[in-house]
């Protein structure tokens, strides 16, 4: 039996790693798969106020979450939480989600990414976006790249309502 090389030794002190727009929320990139084996990728995303990610699901990883900052809420498939720092949740792929800023003060949140490589999703899409304004077709493109698909469930326009969100993009 051969035993699987262990991942080199990374270090990311406080404050470290680089720093992208996503459009709606940002993106601190922490782990990559090259890091872990592929095992998982670890980002940060900071929550303006009023900040909503468009509900999507995943066709090929699964995602957990950890609050740090602020309230967070998540919705997906039928199931809604408002979670505060050192809350906790799954976001298994296959299943539609949603995040926002819950709170009237910025969040921040923990991402941990399994099997690792989104992470390269947000790269590209914090490259895209540093360049200029937004091309929906390019995100669709790079969406269908990652196993990304978006969806319009028809409980959106009540949370964009209760929490004073800000819609995403069409």
């Amino acid at each position: 039996m051969e035993l699987e090389k262990a991942p080199r030794l990374t270090v990311v002190q406080p404050g470290q790693g680089r720093e992208g727009n996503l459009g709606t929320i940002g993106v601190v990139f922490k782990f990559f798969g090259e890091d872990t084996n592929d095992q998982i990728s670890i980002v940060e995303h900071p929550f303006p106020v009023g900040a909503l990610v468009p509900p999507h699901s995943h066709t090929r990883e699964d995602e957990y979450s950890i609050v740090i900052e602020g309230e967070i809420g998540f919705r997906s498939g039928d199931r809604q939480a408002v979670l505060g720092a050192g809350g906790y949740i799954t976001k298994p792929r296959g299943e539609l989600h949603t995040m926002w800023n819950a709170g009237k003060v910025p969040a921040r949140m923990i991402e941990i990414i399994s099997p690792a490589g989104f992470e390269h999703f947000f790269w590209g899409l914090a490259d895209h976006f540093e360049a200029g304004p937004p091309d929906p077709e390019f995100i669709g493109k790079m969406a269908a790249e990652y196993g990304l698909q978006f969806g319009e469930p028809p409980w959106l326009p009540e949370i964009i309502a209760r929490y004073g969100l800000t819609p995403p993009m069409r």
